[in-house]
């Protein structure tokens, strides 16, 4: 019998006293740093097992997820949500796991699209065929699909699930025809697994009106067997391309944006790459993550979170929970990528299947 590894996803913080800003008002952290994005994931569960995020072999049958009560309930997600909007937050993006795995999914996005902010969600795309008209109608303004090969065979072995990359295909046509523009398309990469399918994908959706974007291979989480070595440069992802499908050099679009955007030189559409472990953007970086049991995370390489549910659920007022998101984002001083070594790429952290990549 193997040593079976256990995901470090409970350790919890202390929550730091905090004065609640007006909206509108500017928050920043010890580096500087505006709170822009709030990710909220919305079930620690998903129908793949891609080996860079859930491997089957620690997340196997008998691997404990939360229970149902563990879960915020749409009402406590909207309500923290509001609380972030006051505290500066701009964009909302619903991951998981697998966020369609949510049951009535579309609830909560119509009780956040009034909120006004920019909505979005993460998905793997195998449920998005069926889902894609009820999220459009709901409210959900964009969509970003995990899609990490066209192959076949490199597919399938990649999502551990035997789904098809049909099926993904198919999810991201449907999005499209219920009316979603500006599609994301995200693969992350790996040196020697799928790599030799980069230009395929940038050729495959060039002109579409879709936007690749290429992830570096991230030592996310405890679990994925991360290696140097296995990081494919997005340097390299874009001389590849470059000299096939030549390309210039495109503006951000907003502070803080994580991808770097390419465009084609014939004007046939864009592709970005997202350069976290040899181009850290940790100095721009304005994001908070909040997981399915409502921990509030300041990095998606942290070992511990703040018990936000805790907090909400003792009958704390919004100035108060607002007072403590505000105290959280300002003692914020993490930098991860930009101090990345040996050492703590062997750190236990947060694994991502529970906090949103």
């Amino acid at each position: 019998m193997t040593d079976r590894i256990i995901p470090i996803v409970h350790a919890t913080r202390m929550l730091p006293a905090g004065t609640a800003v007006v909206s509108g008002g500017t928050l920043t952290d010890t580096l500087g740093r505006h709170l822009h994005d709030l990710r909220i994931s919305v079930t620690d569960r998903c129908n793949f097992r891609c080996t860079y995020c859930m491997p089957r072999e620690v997340f196997g049958n008998d691997y404990p997820f939360l229970k149902r009560t563990e879960l915020l309930s749409f009402e406590e997600i909207t309500r923290l949500a509001r609380i972030f909007k006051s505290q500066g937050v701009k964009k909302l993006r619903l991951t998981g796991g697998e966020p369609l795995l949510r049951k009535n999914l579309e609830r909560l996005i119509e009780m956040l699209a009034p909120l006004d902010l920019d909505l979005t969600l993460t998905t793997n795309g195998s449920l998005l065929a069926a889902k894609a008209r009820s999220l459009r109608d709901a409210g959900l303004n964009r969509v970003t699909v995990s899609l990490d090969s066209l192959d076949e065979t490199t597919f399938r072995r990649m999502n551990d699930a035997d789904f098809s990359v049909t099926k993904v295909l198919e999810g991201i046509d449907a999005a499209a025809a219920a009316g979603f523009s500006n599609i994301k398309v995200n693969m992350v990469v790996q040196r020697g697994v799928n790599d030799d399918g980069v230009v395929t994908m940038a050729r495959h959706f060039k002109g579409s009106g879709h936007i690749v974007r290429f992830i570096e291979f991230m030592d996310v989480g405890s679990t994925n067997g991360w290696r140097m070595d296995d990081v494919l440069p997005s340097a390299e992802v874009i001389s590849r391309i470059n000299a096939e499908m030549p390309l210039v050099s495109l503006d951000p679009q907003y502070e803080g944006e994580v991808a770097e955007r390419w465009g084609y030189r014939d004007g046939s559409g864009e592709i970005g790459v997202i350069s976290s472990v040899t181009q850290a953007f940790c100095g721009s970086c304005t994001r908070l993550r909040l997981s399915t049991e409502g921990m509030l995370y300041t990095c998606l390489f942290a070992d511990s979170g703040y018990d936000l549910r805790a907090l909400a659920r003792s009958g704390a007022d919004d100035a108060a929970i607002a007072g403590a998101i505000a105290g959280i984002w300002r003692i914020r001083g993490d930098r991860y990528s930009e101090i990345r070594t040996a050492d703590t790429t062997r750190r236990g952290k947060v694994e991502m299947s529970y906090i949103g990549g």
